[in-house]
């Protein structure tokens, strides 16, 4: 089976699913089995969250790199399906903290039932989370997870430090999303390589192409908040600038933006909000902040092939692949 470019008109990521289709249904059962809950209210939420839609590339990316390493067993299962209630776990944390009001195109979860219940909820998917992780039963798996979890909260934390801060670096901003995404790519992607037992050359491999593409897929998600309508990306365009978050668009707009225009970006960060949004939209395009960050993406997704050489050859490593192409072209 050959797949077509990700950039392609043709490219269907279903094609990339159907590789792994026997896997993809099982997990999709067992987070739904996982799920289930003796309290109401925490059925309820977390069906919602889970069923509004999403790629779920992480817990693709798990079954996509167990069989690219030549796992042959179950395990890589349970483990995708942990990954999805750790991603899930952070977006209902996410949207409380951000007071967002719209993920994914519908209403966020703590819009419909209120930011207690999904702070809750989301601390029932970590912990069912960790549940899961005796399951496999492996303790380098538990491991890595248990890194990855804390990491994350760890990037939530420094983001938080990072809002409303005009000074931010492009370095403080990499930062934040090396441990908020790219960290659970990283994740997923290394439990394929510990699950067939493979080399640690194949294992740092998949570790550095995980990385990378979690990099590539949040650079290029920052750069479609000031670039997308809002049907297209799921969310209200300006988000992040409402919030004072500096990311790169902007952090790259204020190094060169006119006098006038830094001015008005470094009042946006420092107080939040949209007041000057068409200014800002515009000292971003004419800056070529937009383009900056899709080259650094494109950089990113570039490392992350670089990485797979040392992987053996599979219709699985070719996915990998062009996922991480994918990761980049989906929406420009």
């Amino acid at each position: 089976m050959k797949l077509v470019q990700p950039n392609s008109p043709a490219f269907d990521l279903e094609a990339v699913r159907d590789l792994v289709a026997d896997d993809w249904r099982a997990v999709n059962r067992e987070i739904r089995n996982q799920l289930a809950s003796d309290v109401a209210l925490v059925n309820s939420v977390a069906h919602y969250i889970i069923g509004s839609g999403g790629k779920r590339l992480r817990p693709l990316l798990v079954l996509l790199s167990a069989r690219a390493c030549g796992y042959t067993g179950q395990q890589h299962v349970l483990s995708a399906a942990i990954i999805e209630f750790i991603h899930t776990a952070t977006l209902l944390h996410d949207d409380v903290v951000d007071e967002s009001d719209l993920r994914r195109g519908q209403e966020t979860a703590n819009s419909v039932f209120g930011n207690q219940a999904s702070v809750l909820v989301g601390d029932f998917l970590y912990s069912r989370a960790f549940q899961m992780m005796v399951e496999v039963g492996q303790m380098r798996i538990m491991d890595v997870l248990a890194d990855a979890t804390n990491t994350i909260a760890e990037g939530e934390v420094l983001q938080l430090m990072n809002c409303r801060d005009p000074e931010t670096t492009e370095a403080r901003y990499l930062e934040v999303i090396y441990r908020k995404t790219a960290k659970l790519f990283e994740a997923g992607v290394q439990i394929g390589a510990i699950l067939a037992d493979q080399t640690r050359a194949v294992e740092d491999a998949l570790l550095d192409y995980g990385k990378q593409v979690g990099l590539a897929f949040q650079l290029v998600d920052d750069a479609l908040d000031y670039h997308a309508d809002r049907d297209e990306l799921g969310k209200n365009i300006g988000d992040d600038l409402a919030e004072g978050k500096p990311t790169l668009p902007l952090i790259y707009a204020l190094q060169r933006g006119s006098p006038k225009e830094q001015v008005i970006i470094r009042r946006a960060i420092e107080h939040g909000g949209l007041e000057e949004i068409d200014t800002i939209l515009a000292a971003i395009q004419t800056t070529g902040a937009l383009a900056y960050t899709l080259t650094r993406a494109r950089e990113a997704a570039q490392r992350a092939a670089a990485a797979l050489t040392r992987v053996p050859d599979s219709i699985f490593k070719e996915a990998l692949l062009q996922l991480a192409e994918f990761a980049v072209e989906r929406r420009f």
